[in-house]
């Protein structure tokens, strides 16, 4: 160590087990100097809303951050102080979500998060990690009177779901089902949700590019401040 990483400990004597012990401990003002020195010389985590990259074949293809894992009962969503994975809740009513849910990074809707999707695919991931989806529709949904569109996606590298181009090309139960859970997962907190006609690719890979834009508009605005 050089000199100046050298600092005084303080010494608190115990006894454990009929035996003396001491045990050195740094005063907490020189250790959270230390923790601050160490994270400025190494890469803190990225935040998967900002600093992921959505994608060179967005708005079509893009990058999403998968929140909730298909046939999971827990809500989770991404904090977006600290960039982590929270429990938001458990889900009231006896119902799991149908498909992997996220969002896309980089972008920024009305209500002021980043664009959600559905992502349909042959298995559950793990909340946190991110993957490549293709937007085949767009799922048009008012949550308590505020817009909540959501994007219907296949992961791209799912070699079952990659081939569909098109929600219309999905079976209509399949479609069926998702309306359901988004009409009844918060039935049993008095919470009110309608769920419009689905919508063709175009029209969701429109809004991904709107969201896009917002959020690029938001970001020259914090840097004009």
């Amino acid at each position: 160590y050089a000199e100046d990483d050298i600092v005084s400990f303080d010494t608190m004597a115990g006894e454990a087990d009929g035996k003396t012990y001491q045990v050195s401990r740094m005063p907490p003002a020189a250790l959270n100097e230390r923790i601050l020195s160490s994270m400025s010389q190494k890469h803190v985590a990225a935040h998967p809303w900002h600093d992921l990259e959505i994608g060179p074949g967005a708005p079509a293809v893009f990058n999403c951050v998968v929140e909730i894992p298909r046939g999971s009962k827990v809500k989770y969503e991404l904090d977006k102080a600290t960039g982590l994975i929270k429990v938001d809740r458990v889900l009231y009513s006896s119902v799991v979500y149908p498909h992997n849910y996220g969002f896309i990074p980089r972008t920024l809707c009305e209500d002021n998060d980043p664009m959600d999707v559905l992502v349909l695919m042959q298995e559950q991931v793990v909340p946190g990690c991110f993957l490549r989806a293709r937007a085949i529709g767009l799922m048009p949904m008012i949550d308590q009177g505020e817009k909540d569109d959501k994007i219907i996606a296949v992961c791209a590298d799912d070699p079952e779901y990659r081939h569909f181009r098109d929600i219309s090309e999905l079976p209509p139960h399949r479609l069926q089902e998702i309306r359901r859970f988004f009409e009844d997962y918060k039935k049993n907190e008095n919470k009110e949700v309608a769920v419009n006609d689905f919508l063709p690719a175009e029209d969701a890979i429109n809004a991904i590019k709107y969201s896009m834009d917002l959020y690029g508009s938001y970001i020259m605005e914090g840097l004009r401040k």
